[in-house]
C-alpha cells in the first residue's frame, strides 16, 4: 500500500508510536479504518507501516511531520495521541493544533492526571477544537486485539469517535467494553481508579501466594495448579490466570528453577495508584485495600533497609499448626471477599467524584467496560454490573443483597486467614485492611465518639450529641474556658460523605 495517499483520505490518526500506540493503530486499521500514524522519530513510523504490511496489508500509512500527518486526515479530523503523560502531551497538542481547524478532535489516550485534561479541553475550546481524555487498559495485547476504552469529554466529541471505539474495544457478551463515561476528566478518573483497583487486586494475590509458599510450603508447580483451579471458579480473572502461568514458568536464563524466584522483590509504579489514594482522601472515601497495596510497594522499594532489619527484628518462633487443605480453602474465600472490598472502594471513589463534579458516571457501565480487554477483567464483574444496574443508588457494593450474603457466609474463612498470617509473622496488609473495612462498615457504632471527645478537649472542635441537635462543647476541666459561638467553631469542619 502506498505511503503517500491523497490529502484528506484517512479516517483517524494516531500520534505516538511506542508499543501501545503501534498496537492501537494496528487495531484500528484491522477494523477497516484508514489510519495515518506519526511520531517524533520517523523510525517508529517506518516500523509501524512495516508491521501493517506484514500483518495483512492493513490500511495504515505514515507521515513525516505534524503538518503532513494532519493533511492526510478527513475532516473533521480525529486524532488519538499516545505519548508520555505531562509535558510531552502539551507539546504534541501544540504542534498538532497549529494545523487543526474548529470541529477537529484530539483524544489523549495516556494515563493522565484528570485536571490536566480539563485544562487542555478549556484551552482548545477557545480555538473550537474538541478534546477528550480516554483511559485505555489492556496492555500491549489489549491495545492490539481489543482494550477497555474509557472516554470522557463533550458528547459531540464522543459521537465523532464512537464508531471507531465501539469496533476497536474488547467485545463481551453484552457488547463493547467502552461507552460514554461523562464530561472531560471523567474518563481519566475512571481509568485512574481502575488502576487503583488493579493495585489492590495484585497485592491481594501476592499475599495469597506468600501464604501458599511460606505457610503451606507449596512448590511452584503446585501453586500454579492451585491458581489455575481458582481461575475455573468464582475467582476467574485475567490476573489469576496470568499468576498461574507466571508461577509455572521455568527460568529462561539459567534453566534451573522458575523465573519468579529470580525476580528482585521490588515493585515499580507509574503514579496512578498514588493518585487514586490521594483522590480517596480528597473525596473522604475510605480505600484501605488500595492504600495498603501502595504502602506495600513503598516498603518493597526499601530493599536494603529490609535486608538490614531482617538481621535485627524477629518474628514469631511458634506458628499455628493448621490443616493445609483448610488453609487453601480459606484462602480462596478470603481472596474473593477482599476483592469485593477493593472494587467497593474504587467504585465509591468514582461515585463521590462524579457527585462532586456533576459527571453523572454510570457505575454499572464502568463494570461493563472493565469486563473485557483490561487488566482487572474478572468473572466477578458480571455480578457487580448486575448489582449496580439493579440499584444505581447503591451506597456500597457490600450491601447489595447478593454480595452481602456471600461476604457474611465466607467471613470466617477470611478471619482465619488474617489471624493465621498475623500469628505466623507473614504480612497480609491488603487482606487485613479489607477485613477491617468490612468490620468498620458493618458496625452501627464505632469508637469515633472518643476521638471526637479528644478533639473537643484539646482543640475545642465541638461535637454532635446523640440526644439533641446542634454542635456542643464540654468544659472538660476547670481549665477549660468558654469558646464562644459554637457554630463558628464547627464551621471549618469538613463534611464527610
Amino acid at each position: 500500500m502506498s505511503d503517500t495517499p491523497e490529502v484528506e483520505s484517512c479516517d483517524v490518526g494516531l500520534w505516538g508510536l511506542a508499543v501501545m500506540g503501534q498496537n492501537f493503530a494496528l487495531n484500528m486499521a484491522s477494523h477497516g479504518f484508514q489510519v495515518v500514524v506519526g511520531n517524533r522519530s520517523y523510525s517508529k513510523v517506518e516500523l509501524t507501516v512495516s508491521r501493517a504490511k506484514a500483518e495483512g496489508n492493513l490500511p495504515l500509512v505514515g507521515s513525516s511531520s505534524h503538518e503532513e500527518f494532519v493533511l492526510k486526515l478527513k475532516k473533521p479530523r480525529k486524532i488519538v495521541v499516545l505519548v508520555m503523560a505531562g509535558k510531552p502531551v502539551d507539546e504534541t497538542i501544540a504542534s498538532l493544533a497549529e494545523y487543526l481547524e474548529p470541529g477537529d478532535l484530539i483524544v489523549d489516550g495516556g494515563n493522565e492526571w484528570y485536571p490536566n485534561s480539563i485544562r487542555r479541553a478549556e484551552e482548545l475550546e477557545k480555538r473550537g477544537i474538541l478534546f477528550m481524555g480516554m483511559g485505555i487498559s489492556g496492555g500491549e495485547e489489549g491495545a492490539r486485539n481489543g482494550p477497555s476504552l474509557m472516554p470522557g469529554g463533550k458528547k459531540k466529541a464522543y459521537d465523532l469517535m464512537e464508531p471507531i471505539l465501539v469496533k476497536c474495544a474488547a467485545q463481551v457478551q453484552d457488547g463493547a467494553c467502552t461507552g460514554y463515561v461523562g464530561p472531560i476528566g471523567s474518563g481519566n478518573y475512571v481509568k485512574m481508579v481502575h488502576n487503583g483497583i488493579e493495585y489492590g487486586d495484585m497485592q491481594l494475590i501476592a499475599e495469597v501466594y506468600d501464604v501458599l509458599r511460606k505457610i503451606v510450603c507449596m512448590t511452584n508447580v503446585d501453586m500454579s495448579r492451585q491458581f489455575a483451579r481458582w481461575n475455573d471458579g468464582d475467582l476467574s480473572s485475567y490476573l489469576i490466570e496470568i499468576t498461574a502461568k507466571i508461577l509455572g514458568k521455568e527460568d529462561d536464563v539459567t534453566g534451573k528453577g522458575y523465573v519468579v524466584d529470580y525476580i528482585l522483590d521490588k515493585t515499580g509504579m507509574k503514579g496512578t495508584g498514588r493518585w487514586t489514594v490521594q483522590e480517596a482522601a480528597e473525596q473522604s472515601v475510605a480505600a484501605p485495600t488500595i492504600t495498603a497495596s501502595l504502602d506495600t510497594r513503598y516498603i518493597s522499594g526499601r530493599k536494603a533497609e529490609r535486608v538490614a532489619a531482617s538481621k535485627i527484628l524477629q518474628g514469631p518462633t511458634e506458628v499455628p499448626n493448621v490443616s493445609k487443605p483448610q488453609i487453601i480453602d480459606d484462602l480462596g474465600a478470603a481472596l474473593y471477599c477482599a476483592k469485593v472490598c477493593s472494587y467497593a472502594q474504587g467504585l465509591g471513589i468514582i461515585k463521590a467524584a462524579s457527585d462532586a463534579n456533576g459527571w453523572n458516571v454510570d457505575l454499572s457501565q464502568c463494570a461493563k467496560m472493565w469486563k473485557g480487554g483490561c487488566i482487572i477483567r474478572a468473572k466477578l464483574l458480571d455480578k457487580i454490573q448486575a448489582a449496580l444496574a439493579k440499584d444505581p443508588s447503591l451506597q456500597n457494593l457490600m450491601v447489595d443483597p447478593g454480595f452481602a450474603e456471600e461476604l457474611n457466609a465466607r467471613q470466617m474463612s477470611w478471619r482465619r486467614i488474617v489471624t493465621l498470617c498475623i500469628a505466623s509473622g507473614v504480612p497480609c496488609p491488603a487482606l487485613s485492611a479489607s477485613l477491617n473495612y468490612f468490620d468498620s462498615y458493618r458496625r452501627e457504632h464505632l469508637p469515633a465518639n472518643l476521638t471526637q471527645a479528644q478533639r473537643d478537649f484539646f482543640g475545642g472542635h465541638t461535637y454532635e450529641r446523640i440526644d439533641r441537635e446542634g454542635p456542643h462543647h464540654c468544659a472538660w476541666t476547670k481549665k477549660h474556658k468558654e469558646i464562644g459561638n459554637l457554630n463558628e467553631r464547627s464551621a471549618g469542619e469538613q463534611a464527610h460523605r
